[in-house]
């Protein structure tokens, strides 16, 4: 996903009463920086040291879902919001049901409670470095970063603060391009000068050693790198041609994504060993090695307040992005209780970020109470996929519905065989859904029953079980009028 790899379609789940047919009337954008604008929503460096682990064979791990998943969601949402304005809500109320769009909603948001930790995780990490790399492997130091920073952003994005907004559009700058580029270079100066690559770089290895399935869920943890692909087809109609320059768009993105992911993680992989890779700090622990084998040592700490600097940017800019599209969708079915879709005095929807939080801070908890960080951070990370897997599966089954029961409504672009790209990407969302509750070697030595409960705890009671009670107990006096969320604004109706 993008550098705080949360995607931003969220703001625009915003039911709309017309459809969006043909092209827009003067067309602003170019395929290529369609193209751009896609690989700054979905490229980041955080999961580089997931794969980094495998060496060679992340090419691996990073091409097969890109090939199922990737390319489906890509063309599939293309045609999508082509017809239909305000984002998967719409999609899937209007394929399949209003109920299933809120599901759909309300697990873009779901994911987010756990996406905020595991990403504050690699802060912490991050900002170990130039504190006490020591600490990078402290689950209760992590525990208070995740905590700290979270409420930090509560409390300014509750007050409707602008200032942040512009570090999300250097976010691919200052947190991924420039850092990436920096840790292919050195790698490549550190193989050129004869040393040797800690992870074997010959042929037999590009393909991950088989472990049985606990080797097909590393490939499920990358669906998740890829998700927010959709959130850019809002565009496809600012396109002069959209039918010929999309899907050259998305594959000169999808290429930019892979190199992005791919090159970093095997510079990682070429000087730190993958028993002492931290999943959190494992671009750190690179950048150290290579800076001391260069003799720079001082640029460790530049490189993290970067890292750092962007990150955050990234995580206070959409903060409120997700929980305002549900608070939107919420006020006009009322979905949510009255206290959930209460504004403060500046507009925001301050109850349900600081629910979200008690939860954030729970979740946060735990990375003390496990013992391995990098183990707690991928759990995390799965129950994360889980959870928007989901989204992933209704946008697909309604994007097959309606192409079936509505093939004259306006499109801006019709993907080409859409029926069997939906059905790829629905077998490949649900083959991810099952292996994800199989244990890979980044759990570590834990109890696989204890790791099924987890992720399978977080993804019943988070992605199905709370947005069944909201529908089963909402009332209509829980609707609000579209002119209210002004006037409630207005009143001052806090927390």
């Amino acid at each position: 996903m993008s550098t705080m790899d949360v995607p931003s379609e969220a703001e625009s789940e915003i039911p709309a009463p017309q459809p969006q047919s043909g092209r827009a009337a003067a067309p602003a954008m170019t395929w290529v920086t369609l193209a751009l604008m896609t690989t700054a929503s979905v490229a980041s460096l955080r999961s580089a040291p997931t794969m980094a682990v495998y060496g060679l064979a992340c090419v691996f791990l990073y091409l097969v879902p890109a090939i199922v998943f990737l390319m489906p969601t890509a063309l599939v949402s293309a045609e999508l919001a082509s017809g239909w304005n305000g984002g998967v809500y719409r999609w899937v109320s209007e394929g399949l049901s209003k109920p299933l769009g809120f599901l759909a909603v309300w697990c873009q948001f779901a994911m987010t409670i756990f996406y905020y930790p595991s990403l504050l995780a690699y802060v912490a990490g991050t900002i170990a470095y130039v504190i006490d790399p020591r600490l990078a492997g402290s689950g209760l130091y992590t525990a208070i970063v995740i905590m700290v920073l979270y409420w930090t952003g509560v409390w300014v994005s509750a007050r409707g603060t602008k200032a942040v907004a512009g570090l999300s559009s250097w976010g691919l700058i200052i947190g991924t391009l420039v850092p990436g580029t920096v840790l292919v270079v050195l790698g490549l100066v550190f193989l050129g000068q004869g040393n040797g690559s800690a992870a074997p770089m010959t042929g037999g290895h590009l393909l991950p050693q088989w472990t049985g399935l606990a080797s097909l869920v590393l490939i499920v943890n990358n669906f998740l790198s890829y998700s927010g692909m959709e959130m850019n087809a809002v565009h496809v109609s600012s396109l002069k041609n959209p039918a010929r320059e999309y899907p050259r768009s998305m594959f000169l993105a999808m290429g930019l994504v892979l190199l992005i992911f791919i090159l970093p993680a095997l510079a990682i992989s070429w000087v730190v060993p993958a028993d002492q890779l931290s999943l959190t700090a494992g671009v750190m622990q690179a950048f150290d090695a290579f800076f001391s084998h260069f003799h720079v040592g001082w640029l460790t700490p530049v490189v993290a307040v970067a890292l750092v600097a962007a990150a955050l940017g990234g995580m206070l800019t959409w903060l409120a992005g997700p929980s305002k599209g549900l608070l939107l969708i919420s006020r006009e079915e009322g979905y949510l209780p009255p206290f959930l879709q209460r504004l403060n005095k500046h507009g925001i929807q301050q109850n349900i970020l600081v629910t979200q939080g008690v939860v954030t801070t729970a979740i946060a908890l735990m990375y003390a109470l496990i013992p391995n960080v990098s183990s707690a951070y991928w759990i995390f990370s799965v129950i994360t996929t889980q959870v928007y897997l989901i989204v992933y599966l209704l946008m697909f089954a309604a994007a097959i519905r309606l192409r079936r029961t509505r093939p004259d409504h306006p499109r801006g672009y019709r993907a080409p065989a859409l029926v069997p790209l939906c059905v790829l990407g629905l077998l490949a969302s649900l083959a991810a859904l099952a292996i994800g509750f199989v244990p890979s070697s980044q759990f570590g030595g834990g109890s696989v029953w204890s790791y099924i409960a987890l992720v399978g705890g977080g993804l019943v009671v988070l992605g199905l079980l709370v947005p069944y009670l909201f529908l089963r107990l909402r009332r209509p006096d829980w609707r609000v009028p579209a002119a209210e969320p002004e006037a409630g604004a207005a009143a001052g109706g806090d927390a």
